[in-house]
């Protein structure tokens, strides 16, 4: 079984009829269920919603508390290698683009290690650009034993793997899985993915259910907002957040928001998401994936992501960098995209404090 077939019928649905067909009643009447199916969740993904935010805040935030506590668990991303084979439209890592390519050896990922671990932070992101030949799984599984001396969680954001791959890293001690579709419209997604291995479609969909079966205790999905319309791509996002919950209940399913950010390169986004767009997009998530994590990232800025916290937030980023070596190296490589919130991690616990949230370094600890 695969999504795959599930997407093809969701394509389906006449999405414009159905968003104008939603009254103030139907979203009222979906604001008093507890559990939501297909039908609710466009409700709330309706523009007929958007007068409606405020009480679907107020859900949103009862919901996470009620599920989650008034907690945010804190990350940071490492970038080790920026070397890709794909030509993604919109990415500075795209080989289209020329810039000096970076891979750093395993004292250079140690030196990145000490730095972020001195900040407190115990789970970490491993990101690379998408080339198997410079980023082996290999590299990956070295590059862990490294990063386990010094971390509690080690989750990647990598190329896809087939299943013995993501089980070789299970068995390293990688327990996290970051996959981003980037564009569930497939027609929109083979005209961002113009070369590479990332033009298949399927294989990528695909991506999070092969982490599901290897074992891995935590997968995280998400769409690139800003490449088609965002109502639809995020309804593709919590029905796959969905599917993968009921089939994987051992495992952790969150979902992500992240939206284009400026990067090397030149590309405009097709569909421009702005703040309360964004606010909807959260809130129908958190109602429809009332146990999914969810997850904001530095691409944001300072005052948005303080402002979105009670709103179904549960993990965030804090003083990241999306450059190769960039904690610690004098000779870093170049930005995936552009940073938004550039607070450190005291900063942001600062602010966790003051809101009256715990910030939380450690809630798994590596066997």
């Amino acid at each position: 079984m695969s999504f795959y077939p599930i997407y093809q019928q969701l394509k389906t649905i006449p999405f414009d009829d159905v968003f104008q067909s939603v009254t103030d009643h139907d979203v009222r009447r979906v604001l008093q269920k507890d559990h939501l199916m297909k039908e609710d969740f466009l409700t709330l993904l309706s523009p007929q919603a958007t007068p409606f935010l405020e009480e679907m805040a107020q859900k949103a935030h009862r919901i996470t508390v009620q599920n989650f506590g008034k907690t945010v668990l804190l990350f940071n991303p490492i970038y080790i290698a920026d070397y890709c084979v794909n030509h993604c439209t919109y990415c500075s890592f795209s080989i289209v683009n020329d810039f000096e390519r970076k891979k750093l050896t395993m004292d250079e990922i140690e030196a990145e290690a000490k730095a972020l671990a001195e900040t407190g932070i115990k789970h970490i992101l491993i990101l690379t650009g998408e080339s198997k030949l410079h980023s082996p799984v290999s590299y990956i599984k070295e590059t862990a034993e490294v990063l386990k001396k010094y971390f509690s969680s080690i989750a990647i954001e990598i190329n896809p793997l087939d299943t013995d791959e993501y089980k070789e890293l299970v068995e390293a001690g990688i327990d996290g899985l970051t996959v981003y579709q980037e564009a569930y419209n497939e027609d929109i997604y083979q005209e961002f993915h113009v070369k590479g291995p990332k033009r298949d479609y399927r294989y990528r969909l695909d991506t999070p259910e092969r982490g599901c079966i290897a074992g891995m205790r935590s997968v995280n999905i998400g769409a690139l907002l800003g490449l088609d319309d965002w109502r639809r791509e995020v309804f593709y996002t919590g029905m796959h957040g969905r599917y993968l919950q009921d089939k994987y209940i051992g495992t952790e399913i969150s979902v992500s928001l992240p939206r284009i950010r400026p990067h090397l390169g030149s590309f405009e986004p097709r569909s421009i998401v702005e703040d309360r767009d964004l606010v909807q997009c959260m809130l129908a998530l958190r109602l429809f994936l009332p146990r999914s994590g969810m997850t904001l990232s530095t691409r944001e800025s300072s005052e948005l992501r303080d402002n979105l916290l009670p709103l179904g937030i549960t993990k965030m980023s804090a003083g990241s960098s999306t450059e190769v070596g960039g904690y610690s190296q004098e000779d870093k490589g170049t930005n995936q995209f552009e940073i938004s919130d550039e607070r450190g991690v005291r900063e942001i616990c600062d602010m966790l404090y003051k809101k009256g949230y715990q910030p939380v370094f450690k809630d798994w600890e590596l066997i």
